[in-house]
C-alpha cells in the first residue's frame, strides 16, 4: 500500500512538473503577431509592428530570473542576418511592459523599465538567426496595445 501511494505521489509530482514546464515560454510555438526577416542595413529603420502586451504565464515560476507575465507562445519572431554593430528590440506601451527574448544561441535576455516603464534589449554584434520575442506586462494585465520596435540606430 505504501509503495502504491508513493508511486501515485511520484506520478502526480511528474504531472505537475510537466504542467508547470508547459506553462512557460516555448520558443517552438507559432508567434502571435507574425515574423519578419531583416538584414543589417534594413530600411526603413526602425521597423515597427503593432502588438498587444500581456499574458498569464508567470515568469517567476519558469526559472528564468525574470518577473512579469507573458504568453506561452512568442509574440513575434525576428530572423536576423548580416553584420551590424548593434540591434535593439524595444516595446512602447502604456502598460508596465516586460520584454523576454530567446537569442539564436539559446540564451535568454530580459528587460523591464529601460525607458520609464518601456523595456528594451540591445544586442552588440548581433548573431544571425532566430530571435523569439515575448512582450508581457509586469503586473499581469492583458490586452494592452503597444508597438514593437526593432532598430540598428539605437533607442
Amino acid at each position: 500500500m505504501k509503495k502504491t501511494i508513493l508511486s501515485m505521489f511520484a506520478a502526480a509530482a511528474m504531472a505537475a512538473s510537466a504542467t508547470a514546464a508547459a506553462a512557460c515560454p516555448d520558443w517552438t510555438g507559432q508567434p502571435h503577431f507574425g515574423q519578419i526577416q531583416l538584414t543589417a542595413g534594413f530600411t526603413p529603420d526602425p521597423y515597427v509592428r503593432n502588438i498587444t502586451a500581456g499574458g498569464t504565464v508567470d515568469l517567476a515560476s519558469c526559472g528564468l530570473n525574470a518577473s512579469g507575465y507573458v504568453t506561452t507562445r512568442p509574440d513575434f519572431d525576428l530572423y536576423w542576418d548580416g553584420n551590424a554593430t548593434s540591434l535593439t528590440i524595444a516595446v512602447e506601451s502604456n502598460a508596465d511592459g516586460v520584454l523576454l527574448i530567446s537569442a539564436p544561441d539559446g540564451t535568454w535576455h530580459y528587460n523591464d523599465d529601460y525607458r520609464g516603464t518601456n523595456p528594451a534589449v540591445t544586442f552588440n554584434n548581433p548573431q544571425p538567426g532566430l530571435y523569439d520575442i515575448w512582450i508581457g506586462t509586469y503586473d499581469g494585465s492583458r490586452r494592452n496595445p503597444g508597438r514593437l520596435i526593432i532598430t540598428e540606430l539605437g533607442y
